[in-house]
């Protein structure tokens, strides 16, 4: 766009002579020495920039460099020669999962809805979990207590998966790492939820029961921990919203529901959009330690499918295909629900 001319001249009264506008003059310092200020600015804040070398050199190793490989998906599929070197395939391995009417497009198509489903249910009931935690600690007096809860909330994420998984399996798993039922086993056989037959089976050994138990672990070990992010923007609210709704008269759950929330909203959105962006992208640890043959049918998803005909097999262009169509859809789910976020109210992530 072409600056006006007054944005570049303007005129003295006294001399009747136009001259160089001193804002312009400022803008075309700025612009000529730019990369100037820039390495200024970072030589003065140097510490900063070196802490930030470790987080780009595992972006660069661990999310950059290895999309070369994707190249592996349009190629077919050689253990001796490098992947540039393979020939193209073009897209035959899209086909095969997709249409291809084989076992293995069977696999994968319910590897996807498995996939699908536990995200959803993950959205659907470990996503709020999160936010009434933090409503709880809000309404807790006590400091004290407060940490309390807190820390011990905290506690599971910290815990490595494999800890985790093992707790679960000692507590439903009949088996090896138990002298008998799980805990929670024998409790659900004592109440009559499960028969006497399934528990002794093992919860885990029964597809029915596993995206249960994969989503109330779940909850356990993170709503803790995602519970910070609502919590801080719980207390950034100012106090004279709550004393203007008691002032109306307004009770714990109306100042819950008229301040608290409508406080909170945009940060509720933003993690809805980041939490909806992962939707299929399901870690595969927890899946792997948890499933077995028996719980395919409604354990086995796409990160799972992959790292048994990746790795496990011998099938690397199918598995490498797999994974970049479920990054795609999530790429897209990413950008729908911006879309739809922006839309409805004016709150978006870009």
């Amino acid at each position: 766009m072409k600056n006006k001319a007054a944005d570049v001249l303007i005129l003295d009264k006294e001399t009747g002579k136009y001259r160089e506008n001193p804002e312009q003059l400022v803008r075309d310092d700025v612009e000529k020495h730019y990369w100037r200020h820039v390495g200024l600015t970072i030589l003065k804040d140097w510490r900063l920039y070196l802490m930030l070398v470790p987080m780009i050199l595992v972006f660069l190793f661990w999310r950059y460099f290895p999309m070369y490989e994707l190249l592996g998906s349009f190629k077919v599929s050689d253990d001796v020669k490098p992947v540039a070197e393979q020939f193209f395939s073009g897209f035959s391995y899209f086909k095969r999962l997709l249409v291809g009417g084989d076992s293995m497009s069977t696999e994968f198509w319910r590897a996807m809805r498995n996939t699908f489903l536990l995200s959803f249910y993950g959205l659907c009931f470990g996503f709020p979990m999160p936010i009434i935690l933090a409503l709880f600690f809000n309404e807790v007096r006590s400091n004290a207590a407060r940490s309390v809860y807190q820390v011990l909330t905290y506690l599971p994420k910290f815990m490595s998966t494999v800890v985790m998984t093992s707790l679960v399996t000692m507590l439903v798993k009949q088996g090896s790492l138990t002298s008998g039922m799980g805990i929670v086993s024998q409790a659900l056989a004592g109440i009559g939820l499960v028969s006497q037959e399934t528990a002794n089976a093992g919860l885990l050994n029964n597809p029915q029961f596993f995206r249960a138990i994969y989503q109330i672990s779940g909850i356990w070990e993170g709503a803790g921990y995602d519970s910070i992010v609502f919590f801080a923007a719980i207390i950034a609210i100012s106090p004279t919203s709550y004393e203007a709704a008691q002032i109306d008269g307004a009770n714990k759950w109306a100042q819950m529901r008229y301040v608290v929330l409508p406080s909170i909203l945009s940060t509720i959105v933003i993690m809805l959009i980041t939490r909806i962006g992962s939707l299929l992208n399901i870690g595969y640890e927890k899946v792997l330690l948890l499933y077995n043959p028996n719980t395919y049918v409604t354990a086995d998803v796409v990160s799972t499918f992959a790292q048994r005909y990746g790795l496990a097999g011998a099938a690397k262009g199918i598995a490498s295909a797999a994974e970049m169509m479920n990054n795609v859809i999530g790429m897209l789910l990413v950008i729908g629900a911006n879309t739809i976020a922006r839309k409805a109210s004016d709150v978006s992530l870009y």
